[in-house]
């Protein structure tokens, strides 16, 4: 088993379940603060500040991290474009508070008029009229971002809507295919490597889902742990071409080296 110097972490199904503990998450997280690691949590989530994250591990899950171990895909977004913008910096969003924050402290400027990006993530209170505006925009020239492609989310309700549900359908309007941020999307993880001044061989990649963490990982070249705690199940990832450097029934299970 190799050492690693940084752990990039998912949220739900991995290090908690919405508001259920995962007890051998906080076990796993101190572990690795004892052992000097760099841990990030990193999240198709493009709603919450890292702030907000960040408040919920500490006082909901017994995980004593900052939002300086938040990464988000609203922070991927903003410091994609960042790369990319140069002193074209007017947004029209669909999104909320994450998202809007995150472009804000890049500098980007919100606008309905000739915007040079267009950004699409979740929305609770999307409507007809933004998605409108947000086509219209696309088709007259704006580039198209999407923050993930996660088709549905969990809540107390069910499998809702996910970020993904509203960028297909502006996809599908405008027929233009968006540039992804999040996972699988080697850009978030690249970002975050940026951003934590790591290179992949240096991280693994530890998640849930093959389909999102997991593939984000081998699309980054980076090694992965897959803990069957939340989505993927034994049988679905036997299944898969590339497996995953490494699987646990829980983290409890990997040592920190």
């Amino acid at each position: 088993m190799k050492s690693y110097q940084g752990y990039f972490i998912d949220l739900d199904g991995t290090t908690y379940k919405g508001t259920k503990r995962i007890p051998a998450a906080a076990r796993f997280i101190k572990r690795l603060q004892r052992a000097g690691k760099t841990v990030l949590f990193v999240t198709n989530n493009s709603t919450r500040t890292p702030e907000f994250v960040a408040d919920n591990l500490r006082h909901n899950h017994s995980i004593n991290v900052t939002a300086k171990n938040v990464y988000t895909t609203a922070l991927a977004t903003a410091d994609y474009l960042a790369t990319i913008a140069g002193n074209h910096r007017r947004v029209y969003i669909v999104g909320e508070s994450g998202l809007r924050l995150a472009l804000k402290a890049r500098q980007f400027v919100e606008t309905k008029q000739a915007p040079d990006y267009v950004v699409v993530g979740l929305d609770s209170h999307v409507t007809y009229a933004k998605l409108e505006t947000a086509v219209l925009l696309i088709r007259a020239g704006a580039t198209f971002i999407g923050t993930n492609a996660d088709s549905n989310l969990p809540n107390e309700r069910g499998m809702v809507p996910g970020a993904g549900s509203i960028v297909k359908l502006v996809e599908y309007a405008t027929q233009q295919k968006p540039i992804m941020i999040g996972k699988p999307e080697a850009l978030i993880m690249r970002m975050a490597l940026k951003r934590e001044q790591m290179t992949s061989s240096q991280v693994i990649m530890v998640g849930d889902n093959y389909n999102t963490d997991i593939r984000a990982a081998i699309n980054t070249g980076m090694d992965s742990l897959l803990v069957y705690t939340g989505l993927s199940t034994p049988a679905q990832v036997a299944k898969m071409a590339i497996q995953p450097t490494y699987t646990v029934n829980s983290l409890d299970e990997w040592q920190v080296k």
